[in-house]
């Protein structure tokens, strides 16, 4: 179909088909593949509240299938009238959009056999979904065995059909029932996304789920609620329960969707299933990253990401500036480009990062992406021109993506930049962050040197380094080293001490620091106190800029966490630049905290605000 005045077929955003090509709304078996990958990728991106309460949902909604199924039984002998309402409940899951797992068998499978999305990402997806349906179905058969829903006929035939299952079904049996069940199911999946009309999916998921109990069939999620409510009402064993029914059940169901629907229906799909916009340079995950995902590198590929396969060039000095708005961040590029240009072979990438909503993949048209990328490229023009001011190589490039910030270290894994400089603050796209899902991880396992920016001016011209010693504070040196060589910035280094019986000890190792550093030419400040968040206040009135190193427990996890309490970048007026190294820790040294790093620095101060002893560096 095509729309009005236009010979081009109608197309969703990510590429896929909004209507048939060839017979009005009637799609081809590739264009249904194409739709189901869109839609899968707004839903392994989800969020994992959000896919456990709409598991949840799910699972509590089949208890109205296990309810009428045992309501009807019970005052009928006819196992087809018993049936006729056993669809009930996945209708409302279906057509209400709700995740069941045995729906899952397909359009994460389809997103993961194109290496789109990682094995890891998909046994996540697959996990929250099935914990929710199985509390939701918990929920529901407590609520039958306790509630007085179930007539006295009613709960009596309940437990008779649960313990069909239980105890007279042998367990291949089960399982060879549990894979047609879920053959079944993705087929209804299949089958939803080639059709176009309600009344359509309506008769297509009540006439398949009807199958179910009328072949005498099992799935995983109603088999679950059975086993609770004859844990609640007779002597049922948890461990038994699962081991001899449910177990069989879920491996069936699992199998029969994922091998007999997904697998067979994508090899009988063509090549062409994937020339669309989305996957014009069928940009997939690496081998490794589909194994291992975030921990090899990516686990997901962005739905737009304009950048092309970056041949690093290990003589050069590579700067990443991930930024969302590029009116507003042109002093963040600037900055970058005053960094590397002190380099023989500096190079400045600016990537501009969409956040795109999750639901916008199947319910916009192609030309949406167009338009946003159009767009960013117009405003990525103006930003190129800050890089024609430096003796530097410039280049930009565009993400779309419903995952900004995880993408942000999937970027810097994939084009391995020396340094990712990037801006703090609620309008930045740290307030993405903690809507995306837990990062602590990922951000304790950084790919590169990152500097993060609180911008108030960003003005170089004197620029404080606090300093106790640790990697933070080395990569704190050298970023001051190439301002002072691009626009000769003035440098100050202060040192905390415990009391004024310390100056001598403090002095000596701020003066072999500063030779190490190459800063001998710095200035040097040496604060008795012992209370380094006052001491930096202090200094920093001087100053427009100071650079401050993370502390043992890292800096970039407890930014996204909310919970790096740095009272003094409110209290100075200059620009404060937060520097984090990479680091091989291990999780004793997460736990409990290592010394390697620099502890002389504004979150040298307990949660709480208060002062602890002081932290007095000696030879």
């Amino acid at each position: 179909m095509t729309t009005p005045g236009s010979n081009e077929p109608t197309r969703a955003e990510t590429g896929a088909p909004a209507s048939g090509t060839v017979v009005p709304d009637q799609f081809s078996s590739d264009e249904v593949f194409q739709r189901i990958v869109a839609d899968a990728d707004h839903e392994i991106t989800s969020g994992a509240r959000e896919l456990f309460f709409s598991g949840l949902a799910a699972g509590f909604a089949i208890t109205i299938t296990f309810l009428l199924y045992a309501s009807m039984s019970a005052v009928t002998d006819s196992s087809v009238v018993a049936a006729l309402l056993y669809p009930l409940g996945f209708i409302y899951i279906i057509i209400g959009g709700y995740q069941l797992y045995t729906e899952n068998t397909l359009p994460p499978v389809a997103l993961t056999l194109e290496r789109l999305a990682s094995i890891p990402s998909l046994f996540r997806h697959w996990s929250i979904v099935l914990a929710g349906n199985f509390a939701g179905g918990a929920l529901g058969a407590l609520a039958l065995a306790y509630g007085g829903v179930l007539e006295p006929d009613a709960a009596v035939m309940a437990i008779e059909i649960s313990e069909k299952g239980v105890y007279e079904t042998p367990v291949w049996d089960l399982f060879f029932k549990a894979a047609f069940a879920g053959l079944i199911v993705a087929g209804v999946v299949w089958i939803n996304f080639a059709v176009r009309d309600t009344v359509s999916r309506l008769i297509v998921v009540y006439l398949a789920f009807l199958a179910i109990p009328l072949g005498n069939l099992f799935h995983v999620v109603v088999s679950f609620t059975e086993m609770v409510y004859l844990m609640l009402v007779g002597d049922l064993g948890f461990v038994f329960g699962m081991t001899s029914f449910v177990i069989p059940v879920l491996v069936g169901n699992t199998l029969g969707g994922v091998l007999l629907v997904t697998v067979v229906n994508y090899y009988q799909t063509s090549e062409r299933r994937l020339e669309v916009e989305r996957f014009e340079h069928i940009r997939r995950l690496s081998i490794r990253e589909w194994l291992l995902g975030s921990l090899a590198g990516r686990s997901y590929v962005p739905v737009v990401d304009t950048v092309e396969d970056l041949v690093r060039d290990t003589d050069s000095y590579r700067i990443l500036v991930p930024i969302a708005n590029p009116r507003t961040e042109g002093a963040l590029v600037e900055c970058a480009c005053k960094i590397a240009s002190a380099r023989e072979s500096g190079r400045v990438h600016v990537v501009h990062i969409v956040q795109s909503p999750k639901q916008q993949t199947m319910k916009t048209g192609g030309k949406q992406h167009d338009r946003i990328t159009r767009e960013s490229e117009r405003l990525l023009e103006d930003v190129s021109r800050i890089g024609e001011g430096y003796d530097v190589a410039f280049e930009t490039s565009t993400i779309v993506s419903p995952r900004s910030f995880e993408d942000i270290f999937d970027r810097a894994r994939r084009t391995r930049p020396d340094l990712v400089l990037m801006g703090w603050g609620e309008d930045q796209l740290w307030s993405s962050a903690r809507a995306e899902r837990p990062l602590d991880e990922l951000t304790n396992r950084l790919p590169c040197d990152f500097l993060v920016v609180r911008d108030r001016g960003l003005d170089p011209t004197d620029i404080l380094i606090p300093t106790a010693g640790g990697p933070d504070s080395n990569l704190s040196a050298e970023i001051a080293r190439a301002l002072h060589a691009t626009v000769g910035a003035n440098i100050r280094l202060l040192h905390v001490v415990d009391s004024p019986d310390d100056r001598a000890a403090g002095e000596r190792f701020l003066s072999e620091w500063a030779t190490e550093h190459d800063l001998e030419e710095a200035k040097r400040s040496i604060d008795t106190s012992g209370d380094v968040e006052q001491a930096i206040v202090s200094e920093a009135a001087d100053s427009t800029m100071v650079l401050i190193g993370a502390t043992e427990r890292g800096m970039l996890s407890r930014l996204v966490q909310d919970s790096l309490h740095l009272d003094i970048v409110n209290q100075v007026e200059c620009s404060v630049l937060l520097a984090e190294r990479p680091s091989q820790r291990t999780i004793r040294d997460r736990l409990f905290g290592a010394g390697s790093r620099d502890r002389n620095t504004a979150e040298a101060y307990d949660e709480s605000g208060a002062t602890p002893e002081p932290m007095v560096t000696k030879k």
